[in-house]
């Protein structure tokens, strides 16, 4: 896949699992920073449970990116996330 793909594949899976996670999104740039490194994670994720992981520009790597993103936005909001504060 080329850079373009790329960048397409995170932002759609970025924004997909910003509104799975917080039902919201976390603006333009941050969805597809997360999205593409949740793209990778998934993949990795996949590969190591034995399952194919990105295939190219398709449904199903779609849904490992989306996986992957969810899963880097939960460790991103539990590591950074807004904490209420107690007095």
């Amino acid at each position: 896949m080329g850079i373009i793909a790329w960048l397409v594949l995170g932002l759609i899976a970025g924004f997909m699992a910003s509104k799975i996670v917080n039902h919201t999104g976390a603006g333009v740039l941050l969805d597809i920073v997360l999205g593409i490194i949740g793209a990778m994670v998934g993949g990795w994720l996949f590969s190591t449970l034995g399952a194919t992981p990105i295939t190219g520009f398709n449904l199903y790597s779609m849904f490992v990116a989306v996986v992957g993103a969810v899963v880097v936005l939960v460790v991103y909001h539990a590591l950074f996330g807004r904490r209420a504060a107690t007095y």
